[in-house]
């Protein structure tokens, strides 16, 4: 019975917003009940999904307190990187809580031009950002080194397009293959840097995308049909 109730609530619930855009909203003439409740789903599903949102979050921020004071606590392995986390998550709540610097009150902006919480986003954690960036672009460069080794053709290929890519983003690359005439400019290097970047690359990331999607509605179904059953507590496959 446990694990029927839950089911029973994710089916019920995604069966309503796969019919909900396929109804009329009503308007003010309209008196029939079907389409008006559909209507009100449509308005309040949003407003009920930020509720459960909130909980999630309370959830994952007692789960992120309770693993990093553990091994605070502990003193595990790498213990003061977790009192920074604590301090910085801590800190950044309570002036969020609080909206310091901003105007009062609930319907105050939290994230305004002159809030706490804005300075501490504009001038920590985009810098932060930015030097996480700079160092994962060597560990890309030694990645791409691996990869591009030419053990097969998918390897040529792939380190081809990269050269040209590379190579069509900088000023000796557009000055190598200047001197081709205007009939032949697509052969020049920064036009097939932008032509592989627009045709293959687009078709390449348009599939992915479908896969995902295919991917997505596959794990819809089961989960509407309650085939996927290990996502529920005590719930066996």
């Amino acid at each position: 019975m446990k694990n029927l109730v839950p089911r029973l609530i994710l089916t019920s619930v995604a069966i309503l917003l796969i019919l909900t855009p396929f109804v009329r909203s009503p308007d003010a003439a309209d008196g029939t009940n079907l389409p008006r409740a559909f209507a009100y789903l449509d308005e309040n599903f949003s407003v009920w999904f930020n509720i459960l949102a909130v909980f999630a979050f309370i959830l994952g921020a007692g789960s992120l307190l309770r693993t990093h004071v553990t091994k605070v606590v502990a003193r595990r392995a790498g213990w003061t990187y977790s009192v920074v986390t604590l301090v910085s998550f801590t800190f950044v709540l309570v002036i969020g809580l609080l909206k310091l610097g901003g105007p009062a009150g609930l319907t105050g902006d939290v994230a305004g031009p002159d809030t706490w919480l804005t300075w501490v986003f504009d001038w920590i954690y985009d810098p932060l950002k930015s030097t996480v960036y700079a160092l994962l672009a060597f560990f890309v460069a030694s990645a791409a080194y691996r990869a591009f080794r030419l053990t097969s053709l998918e390897a040529g290929v792939l380190l081809a397009a990269a050269f040209i890519i590379l190579l069509g983003r900088t000023p000796l690359g557009v000055t190598l293959t200047s001197w081709l005439p205007d009939a032949l400019h697509f052969l020049r290097v920064d036009q097939l840097s932008i032509w592989i970047m627009k045709v293959p690359n687009t078709a390449g990331w348009r599939a992915v995308l479908i896969g995902i999607a295919l991917g997505t509605v596959s794990m819809s179904l089961r989960l509407i049909l309650g085939l996927e059953r290990n996502i529920f507590a005590g719930g066996r496959r």
